[in-house]
């Protein structure tokens, strides 16, 4: 071992240390071997900017968050750092003084495997999608309303993904047992924020079926929107198990529906004409929305890459 680097590991003739073998040949040296993981702790001191700077220390993997005030932490102040708090999975107020908050993560990051994490986060995009289509036809405001409250619980999952991430980066030992390598990392990152785009795409959606107040369409529009709709849907649900399986002949289906998928779209457009001009412009839109989901499916698929052996 390089005499420096052991040094400043902290290692005397005769420490253990683990190796592992990278799915590209490199051989990975953790001098941490067999130690009790210690919780890493960051202070955030009160801003206007307190609430992104307690997500920002959860993401980068913090365990404790410290925030501390040179006076006193104000009652706004504790609003935001409990409203924060909610936002982030697993994240509890575990102290608390006049001067200070101390939040807490109490999950372990080996019993969240991404790909679980990014299993759940797309059933509730995808119920989210199906739903939304589903009040549309219906004319079903309420179910629409319930479409919008459920981003907030993919963006949950969204930011714990990339905390779990982050800690498998940092974290050779954690990244043999989840058996998620770095190279693979960058991958799960770009699919969950396209997950959790989707989540997005669908809520805006709703809010164009909100505005339509229940207003029922006609029979000309509602089945070449419900080609498209079935279509798009087929593709993103292929698109993620194409990701999580590795399978390139599934990511490939999913490209191959572009044209079908382009007809389809122009096919409701041209539907919408006849309509008044108010309802159409709601309906392009969101058909327009309905098509970047399938782009988006798109995107994920080219994000698979064959099983390595």
């Amino acid at each position: 071992m390089p005499k420096e680097w052991a040094v400043r590991s902290g290692l005397n003739r005769g420490s253990v240390v683990s190796t592992s073998i990278t799915p590209n040949g490199r051989l990975v040296i953790d001098p941490k071997y067999d130690l009790e993981r210690t919780l890493r702790t960051a202070v955030v001191k009160p801003s206007p900017h307190l609430s992104r700077e307690i997500i920002g220390k959860y993401l980068l993997g913090y365990d404790v968050i410290r925030v501390e005030a040179k006076d006193r932490i104000t009652i706004d102040q504790r609003e935001i750092i409990r409203e924060t708090s909610s936002r982030l999975v697993g994240l509890e107020i575990i102290e608390e003084d006049y001067g200070k908050v101390v939040i807490q993560c109490l999950l372990e990051p080996s019993a969240l495997p991404p790909d679980k994490i990014l299993r759940r986060e797309h059933l509730i995009t995808s119920g989210m999608y199906r739903d939304v289509v589903a009040a549309l036809v219906k004319g079903d405001v309420q179910l629409a309303k319930s479409v919008t409250i459920r981003d907030n619980e993919v963006d949950r999952l969204y930011f714990l993904l990339v905390r779990i991430l982050r800690t498998v980066i940092q974290n050779p030992a954690l990244s043999e047992k989840l058996e998620v390598f770095p190279i693979d990392c960058l991958d799960y990152r770009l699919t969950a924020s396209l997950v959790e785009s989707v989540g997005d795409l669908s809520s805006q959606i709703a809010e164009y079926v909100i505005r339509l107040n229940g207003k029922k369409l006609p029979e000309n529009v509602l089945n070449p929107l419900s080609n498209l709709q079935k279509t798009v849907y087929e593709s993103y649900q292929d698109a993620v198990a194409a990701f999580l399986s590795k399978s390139i002949s599934i990511a490939e289906s999913v490209r191959k529906r572009r044209d079908e998928v382009g007809e389809k779209h122009r096919q409701v457009e041209s539907a919408c004409n006849a309509l008044p001009i108010d309802i159409a412009q709601s309906l392009i839109a969101i058909t327009s929305l309905i098509s970047s989901i399938y782009d988006h499916s798109v995107d994920i698929s080219d994000l698979t890459t064959p099983r390595m052996h």
